[in-house]
């Protein structure tokens, strides 16, 4: 959830904390138990608002842009993609393997406020970028009562 209203800051953290929560359940905005399930890893995200637009930055190091899709639908954003597992040879002395590989799944719901259709995103030293543009505010209009 990127924000529900801007001047409520506990709504905000009530409501990562909620989604922290479905993630933990197995269950994501939406998402089938299989989907979340079948994710090896979920990238770390950042979100910041700005005055015109949401920003996202999800670390994805190692993974090819071309791996990453980025889905928006009925007020969702969806990430998902692959981090391929590099070949280790047998003759390798491991002695600890920490980096995950494999496929991973974030969904988020986007505030009305988001401007769906002019998402963009752009891929840079292991960081993804997605700008969400604000919706142009819409003016109070004084109505004339007719008599």
């Amino acid at each position: 959830m990127l924000a529900r209203t801007q001047s409520d800051p506990s709504s905000l953290m009530n409501q990562w904390r909620r989604d922290i929560e479905r993630v933990l359940n197995g269950v994501e905005d939406g998402a089938t138990r299989s989907e979340v399930t079948a994710a090896a890893w979920a990238p770390a995200v950042d979100i910041r608002e700005e005055d015109d637009a949401y920003v996202v930055h999800a670390d994805v190091p190692g993974v090819d842009p071309k791996a990453i899709e980025l889905d928006m639908e009925n007020g969702v954003l969806t990430l998902r993609g692959e981090r391929k597992s590099e070949v280790r040879e047998d003759k390798g002395n491991y002695h600890r393997i920490e980096r995950v590989s494999g496929t991973f799944y974030r969904r988020f719901t986007l505030p009305d406020t988001a401007d769906a259709e002019s998402i963009s995103a752009k891929y840079t030293n292991g960081v993804l970028e997605v700008r969400i543009p604000k919706q142009e505010k819409v003016l109070p209009r004084r109505i004339e009562v007719q008599t």
